[in-house]
């Protein structure tokens, strides 16, 4: 070969190299921005989930795993502080208790008064991808959902509707039992509407879950099980809740080094 076709071969072995680099930078790329539902968890989560103990007025999106030693001891110490009591009767609960579904003149939270109801707001706050109804910048029609309970990715669609539910972390029917039934309508609204006891889940789990505390009741998966009880203490302190001594134990013991 004359040394002119040695140096093209060279040039071209050079070119096809740059491309190759380019097509797997790229694809590294699209991986870390729209994630994939065939992933493991952990990876489905990246970039997707922020820490309750950094969120503590739930405006950020997801319910990311605690696994560090200081941020589990951090997690203790605000479990410990909640007060005890026992769960009383459930007589005159209703959920019209604590204003219809989903308003969005619960003042006093987080996203009130935007013109958007409070389902349609955890869903573009917590989804990505999200398609909104033609004409519309507040009713979502589909997204893909990261849910912490189960450490799946959901690729969610109106027309099926109940396959995404909205759950209050600390349930309305367990508040009722633990003073909420002497709380004034508006503190009461407020609960049920705040971004902070609010979390778009797969909706079997939140399904199974239904008005349970924290001692008959945790997320599937148990990588999340400390960040939850976080979120459940968070609620609870600041509306000042007490929660039962069953429930402190558990939540104490998903957060153990």
């Amino acid at each position: 070969m004359t040394s002119t076709g040695a140096l093209a071969l060279r040039r071209r072995r050079a070119v096809v190299a740059v491309a190759v680099a380019a097509v797997l930078v790229g694809g590294c790329d699209g991986l870390e921005q729209g994630g994939s539902s065939a992933g493991s968890a952990p990876d489905a989560a990246a970039g997707r989930v922020v820490s309750p103990l950094t969120n503590p007025d739930g405006t950020k999106p997801g319910l990311a795993a605690l696994t560090s030693e200081a941020d589990k001891a951090d997690a203790r110490k605000l479990i410990q502080g909640l007060t005890t009591k026992g769960r009383g009767p459930k007589t005159g609960y209703e959920r019209d208790e604590f204003g219809y579904a989903w308003m969005d003149t619960a003042d006093g939270v987080p996203l009130a008064r935007n013109g958007c109801d409070t389902r349609n707001d955890l869903l573009k706050l917590h989804g990505r991808h999200v398609r909104f109804r033609s004409g519309s910048d507040c009713v979502v029609v589909s997204m893909d959902l990261y849910d912490p309970y189960t450490g799946k990715d959901i690729a969610w669609k109106k027309t099926k509707a109940a396959e995404v539910q909205i759950d209050h972390v600390v349930p309305l029917s367990y508040s009722w039992q633990m003073g909420a039934a002497r709380w004034p309508a508006d503190k009461r609204r407020q609960l049920a509407n705040d971004v902070l006891n609010l979390l778009p889940v797969e909706g079997r789990a939140n399904s199974a879950k239904r008005d349970s505390g924290p001692a008959s009741w945790l997320p599937p998966d148990k990588e999340i099980r400390c960040s939850y009880a976080v979120r459940f203490a968070q609620v609870a302190e600041k509306y000042e809740l007490p929660v039962t001594t069953a429930d402190k134990a558990t939540m104490l013991r998903q957060c153990q080094d």
